[in-house]
């Protein structure tokens, strides 16, 4: 298992954070909970944000997401906003969007259906 890797059994959360022309592209696979809160806020806001602060969440991979995960997107967001960056959600399947939209997340950072067109956007 590697650092960017929560043991939590079948709950770990996967993290594979890469560069696409110039954007940090963040996919994350499993489950998004108080467990795994830091790994999270780790892929998120750290040192990478500030050289590269703009961001794009692939969400397709995850299946659960609580109040944890709906505060670590919104720190990051003003984050990176604060650096003339920008925070873009991509992929979020429908339970993960819903707690999205129920919050208003999506009213403040973009939702997308694709890291294409996040990336594009």
């Amino acid at each position: 298992m590697t650092d960017n890797q929560k043991a939590n059994g079948p709950d770990r959360l996967f993290v594979e954070p890469e560069v696409v022309d110039g954007v940090r592209v963040v996919t994350l696979r499993g489950e998004i909970d108080h467990d795994v809160k830091d790994v999270l806020s780790e892929a998120l806001l750290g040192e990478d944000s500030t050289v590269l602060p703009r961001i794009v969440v692939d969400l397709s991979g995850v299946t659960f997401m609580d109040s944890s995960g709906i505060n670590i997107f919104v720190a990051a967001y003003q984050q990176v906003s604060g650096g003339q960056g920008w925070l873009r959600i991509a992929g979020a399947q429908d339970a993960v969007l819903r707690v999205l939209q129920l919050v208003g997340v999506d009213a403040v950072i973009p939702c997308h259906p694709t890291i294409e067109q996040a990336l594009n956007a």
